[in-house]
């Protein structure tokens, strides 16, 4: 028999398929802006939505993000390998083998400005529907990142946002 698993060969980056994030704000428990970052694939690369998940699987776990555990807090983990970079705009995620921006709205900018960091929910789970370039109906949005089956297909990260302004 011949085996065709994805873990037999090395992760590539085009595993990962479009990878698109999400930047917006909502109120917390605390009654105050949250600015989140929600990062998922497309589900476009070769083996479909499948083998885009286990890539994304393989990226978060290797950099010490796990998928569906508990929240990683990054403001307490100067270590941690994934960085956000706010700057003209935009929230950058950073972390080895791949770099992925979002335009960010001023409430998302002016939340983040407040708390100095954002909540990442990366999940494995693909949502061809959200493109990158097209409108989200924030119902639609809501729908997506707040279906049990997304937040249990992620990891949780409260990432501290940077500047380059220091």
């Amino acid at each position: 028999m011949t085996s065709t698993s994805s873990e037999a060969r090395p992760f590539r980056t085009t595993d990962l398929g479009t990878l698109v994030v999400l930047a917006w704000s909502g109120e917390a428990p605390d009654g105050t802006d949250m600015p989140y970052l929600l990062a998922y694939s497309l589900g476009d690369a070769e083996g479909g939505p499948e083998a885009t998940a286990a890539a994304v699987e393989h990226l978060l776990t290797s950099n010490g993000l796990p998928v569906g555990g508990q929240v990683v807090d990054g403001t307490r983990k100067p270590s941690l390998p994934v960085t956000l970079l706010v700057e003209a705009g935009q929230a950058v995620v950073n972390m080895p083998k791949m770099v992925a921006q979002a335009d960010a709205p001023p409430e998302w900018l002016a939340a983040v400005a407040v708390r100095g960091y954002a909540y990442l929910v990366f999940t494995t789970r693909a949502w061809a529907e959200g493109r990158p370039g097209q409108a989200v109906e924030p119902a639609a949005l809501a729908a997506f990142a707040g279906a049990e089956e997304t937040l249990n297909a992620a990891a949780h990260v409260i990432l501290p946002a940077r500047s380059l302004r220091g």
